[in-house]
């Protein structure tokens, strides 16, 4: 999904993102399976600050889906004009670029999509999601070094092509999917659910790093 920094805004990326799913699902596959659309869900286009059911998911799931997209939103606004030297600003030298954390948010997301869709164990990263996300996952010293030189969009699209695939996927899922509890998670029993909204609540840990860093951009 490309999207231009000088063209963003709330409601477009809301929408893009949220009916990425209807694009691959086709209209056909909708009308086919009429439980996916709770009576009480309101449209994409403007329901940005409607957290529930969502058109096209299972009622759990939809409302997932739309704490994520209203914190995706929430994360971008403050660094979406930012330059490719603001985004690669480093305040101190224990600390991570903005730039480095977006990527970061991309490839813990990319993560829990392993773990969750495709059924794979904690930390069995396929080789070549572990040579293109391990840097980002990790942060720090090795992050600082390689990640960076990107404008916004880099990191967008970057971000947008893991959510599409997100999406997709919980659309082929129910809510009895999203609660199955996993009994041998390193946290103790964790359902999906609480995975998926450890990535909504994750994003909202950097959010406070990125306007921290923000107000601290040299002049």
């Amino acid at each position: 999904m490309a999207l231009q920094s000088n063209a963003f805004n709330r409601r477009k990326f809301i929408k893009k993102s949220s009916l990425f799913t209807f694009g691959a699902l086709g209209t056909g596959a909708l009308y086919a399976a009429p439980d996916l659309m709770p009576l009480n869900s309101f449209t994409q286009e403007d329901d940005f600050n409607i957290i529930g059911p969502k058109e096209g998911y299972t009622p759990q799931i939809g409302t997932l889906v739309s704490m994520m997209n209203w914190m995706r939103t929430v994360i971008l606004s403050p660094v979406k004009d930012m330059s490719a030297a603001d985004l690669d600003y480093v305040h101190d030298d224990n600390a991570n670029s903005i730039g480095a954390m977006l990527m970061h948010l991309a490839a813990t997301e990319r993560f829990y999509q392993i773990h969750t869709f495709d059924g794979k164990s904690w930390g069995d990263w396929p080789k070549e999601d572990a040579d293109k996300w391990t840097v980002a996952s990790r942060l720090g010293e090795n992050a600082r070094k390689k990640i960076k030189g990107n404008n916004f969009d880099f990191y967008l699209n970057a971000m947008s092509e893991i959510r599409e695939n997100t999406l997709t996927e919980f659309a082929k899922r129910d809510d009895d999917w999203l609660m199955a509890v996993d009994k041998e998670f390193p946290w103790g029993p964790t359902n999906n659910y609480c995975k998926w909204f450890h990535v909504c609540e994750h994003e909202s840990n950097h959010n406070g790093q990125f306007k921290f860093i923000k107000k601290r951009l040299p002049a």
